[in-house]
């Protein structure tokens, strides 16, 4: 059996976010950078410019993501924050008339991007990734967290449209359906306990 472990997105820790986010999907040109720019400002970025705000981001800290790895190689990669520091959350207007947190509350954290290399897809990794994004939440102070997965019952889906997680992995790790922001699209909240 495969030992998967995690770790909080340190300086240190920058190639193996890189080799996280290279191994399959949208990762590699994304750098994880969608939640966190506008329409305008994604469209006017690079790769590049992308990897580099990432790269500050990790380096200014506090870390915007967790890395796991698998028998210590980088495997798998996960956005968790504060919405209030993921600027295309409050403008999708379907989360915005879903949710009832006020999108100023930094205690509001959101998890909103998975991204697993290939060869560790299937053993866990996104359900590893996301019980560690929701202790790094609650060790940070947040008193909710909120996600927007997508529903895979029934219906069948890309690895790149799953970035998000699936429903029934955030179902298994305790959070509830708060809402449906259109058809297989629910939003899902954990409350943490201080």
């Amino acid at each position: 059996m495969q030992n998967v472990t995690t770790e909080v997105a340190t300086p240190d820790r920058w190639d193996d976010a890189q080799h996280a986010l290279t191994g399959g999907g949208d990762g590699k040109s994304c750098q994880c950078g969608w939640w966190t720019l506008t329409n305008a400002e994604w469209s006017a970025t690079s790769v590049d410019d992308r990897r580099d705000r990432l790269q500050g981001e990790i380096d200014s800290g506090p870390p915007p993501g967790i890395i796991a790895y698998v028998d210590g190689e980088a495997a798998g990669w996960v956005r968790v924050g504060p919405r209030t520091a993921q600027a295309r959350i409050s403008r999708t207007r379907n989360i915005a008339t879903a949710t009832v947190e006020p999108f100023d509350d930094p205690h509001v954290w959101a998890v909103s991007c998975f991204v697993v290399r290939r060869e560790h897809r299937g053993i866990g990794v996104t359900s590893a990734l996301l019980d560690a994004a929701v202790a790094y939440a609650r060790s940070s102070g947040a008193r909710l967290v909120e996600a927007y997965p997508i529903d895979t019952a029934g219906t069948k889906h890309s690895t790149n449209e799953l970035f998000l997680g699936t429903l029934t992995t955030f179902l298994a790790a305790g959070f509830t359906e708060v809402a449906l922001r259109k058809p297989g699209r629910p939003l899902v909240a954990l409350e943490l306990n201080p």
